[in-house]
């Protein structure tokens, strides 16, 4: 039997993330049919299946097909790290690194700071992926994620840690006088939001008497945001962000009324790599900072 070489591999882990030809041509810069060959290529090198196609067009691996995508997936990370060596060698931080997290904090908090990043490593390219979804490292669908609660799947494989709190406050728009504050009805958040701790909050500000709801419910913090800044109402907040945008003021007591746990999620292969650790410890940072900030207001 002949050898598999280092692009099979890449192939095989392509499809067992993908799911699908287009997912897996996606990954690989390829095109469906190049992939769909290299399957069949593979499988009459082999003599044997590593994937079953299922009805809607999804590919599911085999006891053989996991096994051989786990050990190419260690490759990959070696391979990663002596890159990383070889193009390091003269100390300089370069690479890629993705990272996800829910759109406000990307847009709105981590952006305001990615030119310090880049200034002091101009090797390094930092994708910013804005996205309510949970990404799977596992997949490599993100390097690094950055969440609002304890994550509760990931795997022995995904490496998480508190790395600080994100505090929250009522604000509403500079535009309304300061004897209407207080009575500003509430913008809260759509029934399927509710899990949400500032959710949760409002719901119980805005049924204490004399209170009331806004007829708008929102998604997500940053349509409460916006909706705030037009006068909707007041909301709740997170203070690095709301006071960082022209227009809003901060309503009540300088206290901070909620706070959520910021976690941070890397892949244990990736942990190595200088650019992984060079962007973690830039978040750490941001939030260690941010929130001593207003641990003291």
């Amino acid at each position: 039997m002949q050898h598999l070489n280092w692009n099979d591999l890449r192939y095989i882990l392509a499809i067992e993330r993908g799911r699908t030809l287009r997912g897996a041509a996606q990954l690989v810069g390829a095109d469906e049919t190049t992939v769909s060959r290299r399957l069949k290529a593979l499988r009459i090198l082999l003599g044997d299946e590593l994937f079953w196609r299922q009805r809607d067009g999804t590919y599911t691996p085999t006891d053989l097909g996991m096994a051989v995508a786990a050990r190419a997936s260690d490759m990959e990370s070696q391979i990663d790290q002596i890159s990383e060596l070889l193009s390091n060698h003269k100390l300089q931080v370069a690479g890629l690194v993705r990272l996800t997290s829910v759109p406000m904090v990307i847009n709105r908090w981590l952006v305001r700071y990615a030119s310090d990043i880049l200034q002091r490593h101009p090797g390094l390219t930092l994708d910013l992926i804005p996205d309510s979804r949970d990404f799977d490292l596992n997949l490599r669908e993100a390097d690094i994620a950055l969440r609002l609660s304890r994550p509760r799947t990931g795997g022995s494989n995904t490496l998480e840690r508190r790395i600080g709190q994100l505090h929250f406050a009522v604000f509403a728009s500079c535009s309304v006088s300061s004897t209407e504050l207080e009575a500003l009805p509430w913008i809260g958040y759509d029934e399927s939001m509710s899990y949400l701790p500032q959710a949760q909050w409002i719901e119980k500000a805005a049924r204490a008497p004399g209170q009331s709801f806004s007829g708008l419910r929102v998604l997500d913090m940053e349509i409460a945001l916006e909706a705030t800044l037009a006068g909707v109402g007041r909301t709740l907040l997170p203070i690095p962000i709301a006071r960082a945008v022209s227009g809003l003021i901060r309503v009540g007591s300088d206290t901070t009324v909620l706070s959520r746990e910021v976690w941070l999620l890397t892949h244990r292969s990736q942990k190595q790599l200088s650019r992984v650790k060079v962007v973690t410890d830039w978040l750490e940072k941001i939030v260690n900072v941010d929130s001593q900030e207003m641990s003291a207001n």
